[in-house]
């Protein structure tokens, strides 16, 4: 496909791809991997049914065949598409703004300099002729890989082994006389060329200020370690750039105006939205680039600890609603889960899970198959929930004795005795971080599950070991979040449910 770009009245690039993209998304990181676009923007394109007026593009398939004009509009949003927040909207973001789940397939190899370009036309008609492959100088490498890395970096500074793999398959079978002799693949050699060459690009990344890569420059003391701060839970924002047109100045007044507001009698919620929206990078620096405690969180950004913003920020950081996303996939799901647990409590081995089943027996609602479903996870998966998830009397114990040792987890109240599994009436339930309550008032076990996974990504946390697992399911099967690296543990369940199924 040819394309006409239209930037501005100035900047109108001509593009040829050799695949017509899957989708609108795939388009735009097409176009960004070409034209190094940054920042959020929506694109028209001159509609052969409208003789050739400027019409938005929703659906790829309406884009003429061969040859198409597309104006690309820049906006504040982040994203490509025309999905929007349901109580905010996003910054403009740029620098590894996407991730893996955005990584464009097949990816799109640049062009290179004009020589090389030259130079690689030339060999593939050798190549097509007598497969003899390129014998390439040092500096027409340099030039591709640096290319290469520019383009992967504008997705993201940091890549993974499919993503590696993939532009080195791309750029072997774009142009046939890079293709190694003797290697089986062809692209092996290329792939380990990628890996240290984005090495080095990040180190440049870094001296130019890109923040998802200055997060992890470190010095004296704090060299010292491999941690390495980067999305390793399926964030799309992970630590993105400020807005244009906001200084970290401009950014620090409006989260002195949010403190204020918050403390209103009857804040504005919409001017806090705004609030939340414009100084969002900001936030993820600090939060991602300092690990605060959760009390300094809070004590900074006191608007984000109740339901409403933590979706919000939760859509920011990963794209995805969250409550929506959670529910829905819990309830495809829960039937199959509770087939799972009933077959594997008839061998007696899992008195917990049984218990907990058991409690359906007395009280077979919707609700409480969710609830079966969620609280019995940890027991198949063979993992210990005590620390994580607690359940107390809320008129019989102090709450401070309740969340003693709780680092993360949640804290279900119940009123008078409770002998089940699980109670049969919630009175309230809290997500607890470091021995602190940071959302409460949820009056069922599902919602509040979701704000926990929540409060996990807005805050940065780690899963915690005695239930990653869980956790990890929980994303990757319920929330279908990079649903493609699943561990070995959660990969076996999963295979399970599809049997189920079908």
């Amino acid at each position: 496909m040819l394309l006409r770009v239209v930037l501005s009245e100035m900047d109108i690039r001509r593009l040829s791809i050799e695949i017509t993209p899957p989708s609108v998304d795939a388009l735009c990181q097409v176009l960004r991997a070409n034209l190094g676009l940054r920042g959020g923007f929506i694109l028209q394109f001159e509609d052969p049914a409208f003789k050739d007026q400027l019409t938005n593009l929703t659906d790829i398939r309406d884009l003429p065949e061969e040859r198409a004009t597309l104006k690309v509009l820049f906006t504040a949003d982040a994203a490509c598409s025309y999905s929007t927040l349901d109580t905010a909207s996003l910054p403009s973001l740029s620098s590894g703004e996407s991730d893996s789940q955005h990584w464009p397939e097949p990816f799109p190899i640049p062009e290179f300099s004009h020589d090389v370009e030259l130079t690689l036309q030339e060999a593939n008609g050798r190549y097509a002729k007598d497969g003899s492959v390129l014998v390439i100088p040092k500096g027409m490498k340099t030039d591709i890989l640096d290319t290469l890395a520019d383009s992967m970096s504008k997705i993201s500074p940091y890549p993974e082994r499919q993503h590696y793999e993939n532009v080195a398959k791309a750029l072997v079978e774009k142009h046939p006389s890079l293709k190694e002799p003797g290697s089986g693949k062809g692209w092996y050699g290329w792939f380990h060329s990628l890996k240290f060459k984005l090495g080095n690009y990040r180190q440049k990344l870094s001296a130019a200020g890109c923040p998802e890569v200055r997060v992890n420059k470190r010095k004296g003391e704090e060299a010292k370690g491999p941690r390495m701060k980067k999305s390793k839970k399926g964030e799309v924002h992970y630590c993105p750039d400020p807005p244009e047109g906001l200084s970290d100045e401009d950014m620090e007044e409006k989260r002195r105006m949010m403190e204020m507001e918050v403390l209103k009698k009857d804040p504005d919620h919409q001017q806090i939205d705004e609030l939340m929206s414009a100084t969002f990078s900001k936030r993820r620096k600090e939060i991602v680039g300092d690990q605060p405690l959760v009390g300094d969180v809070i004590a900074r950004w006191p608007a984000m600890f109740c339901e409403r913003q933590v979706r919000a920020e939760f859509k920011r950081v990963v794209s995805t609603d969250l409550l929506e996303s959670f529910l829905d996939g819990l309830d495809d799901l829960t039937p199959r889960l509770l087939e799972v647990y009933e077959a594997a409590t008839k061998s007696a081995k899992k008195p917990a899970l049984k218990a907990i089943l058991d409690c359906l027996k007395k009280d077979d609602t919707n609700e409480r198959r969710r609830t079966a479903a969620l609280l019995g996870l940890p027991h198949y998966l063979r993992e210990e929930p005590s620390d994580i998830i607690r359940m107390c009397d809320a008129h019989g114990e102090t709450l401070t004795a309740a969340m003693e040792g709780m680092q993360l987890g949640l804290l279900i109240g119940y009123e008078g005795e409770n002998q089940d599994a699980f109670p049969r009436e919630v009175f309230n339930v809290a997500v607890v971080v470091e021995e602190t309550v940071v959302l409460h008032n949820f009056k069922d076990v599902p919602s509040s599950f979701a704000m926990l996974l929540g409060i996990i990504y807005c805050v940065n946390l780690e899963y915690p070991q005695a239930m990653k697992y869980s956790f990890e399911f929980l994303q990757r099967v319920v929330m279908k979040i990079k649903p493609d690296q699943a561990s070995a543990r959660v990969h076996g369940i999963r295979n399970k449910l599809l049997r189920y199924n079908l």
